[in-house]
């Protein structure tokens, strides 16, 4: 079993690690370690779209949300889940402190800036693939998913509704035409 929590850790540090760009941006990585890599933690393709969906709807980023949720489900446990949690939050924590710390000193260099620049479409394209994982044969989003969306985008964009308004207006209409 500690075998298993070290396995956690150390996948979720190494996701962690490349998790630019946020809980999107991060969810192909989990996908593939979860997923493809790890067969013995018994999490299907399907399974993972769950995880992703009720990452999305409970309170916190989905990145972490996923995070523990995997580690709950691998381990049966809330230390499995803390684990994997923490795993993912602590590079992010080690690099920010370490940047604090040089802020003044790196602000200003060029080289920084440009590799900064460089992440943004890389962040882009992960985000891409979050969403192209979502929508596979397995997972098909069909034409009322679709008529959801093209209501809720105008509503949104131009009449400046309230995003909370518009998800709730979505899940009644999810409810009433699933």
């Amino acid at each position: 079993m500690l075998s298993v929590y070290f396995t956690l850790f150390i996948t979720f540090f190494k996701i962690g690690l490349f998790a630019f760009g946020g809980g999107y941006a991060v969810i192909s990585l989990i996908q593939h370690d979860i997923v493809d890599m790890h067969p013995e933690w018994d999490i299907s393709l399907q399974e993972f779209a769950n995880i992703v969906a009720i990452s999305q709807s409970t309170p916190g980023p989905i990145g972490i949300n996923a995070a523990t949720y995997v580690g709950f489900s691998a381990t049966q446990s809330w230390i499995g889940a803390a684990i994997a949690t923490s795993a993912l939050v602590l590079p992010s924590f080690i690099i920010m402190t370490a940047i604090c710390i040089f802020l003044k000193k790196l602000s200003g260099n060029l080289w920084l800036q440009q590799a900064l620049a460089g992440l943004r479409p890389a962040t882009i394209g992960l985000i891409a693939s979050a969403a192209l994982m979502l929508c596979n044969k397995e997972i098909f989003i069909d034409y009322k998913s679709y008529a959801i969306f093209a209501v809720a985008l105008p509503l949104s964009l131009y009449k400046k509704i309230h995003p909370m308004w518009i998800i709730i207006a979505a899940g009644i209409a999810g409810l009433i035409l699933y």
